[in-house]
């Protein structure tokens, strides 16, 4: 996934990896390096990462570019 933001008018893009794990009873989604509580769910391997790509990117605009982990 890439995050954007933006800083100065410039934009940034970052990639980001995201993890998603096999459950019985679905799928759970999580990102690796980003501060905070963000993850995803859902019944098949594209519901869960698209419900954690949405949940990233609302994390990030919400409380700002911060949340990314420095490499």
């Amino acid at each position: 996934m890439l995050a954007k933001g933006a800083t100065r008018g410039r934009p940034i893009v970052k990639k980001i990896k995201i993890i998603v794990e096999k459950h019985p009873d679905g799928y759970v989604a999580y990102p690796l390096g980003v501060k905070g509580a963000v993850a995803g769910e859902g019944d098949s391997f594209e519901a869960a990462l698209a419900d954690v790509q949405s949940a990233v990117r609302f994390h990030i605009e919400t409380f700002g570019n911060e949340v990314l982990e420095e490499e």
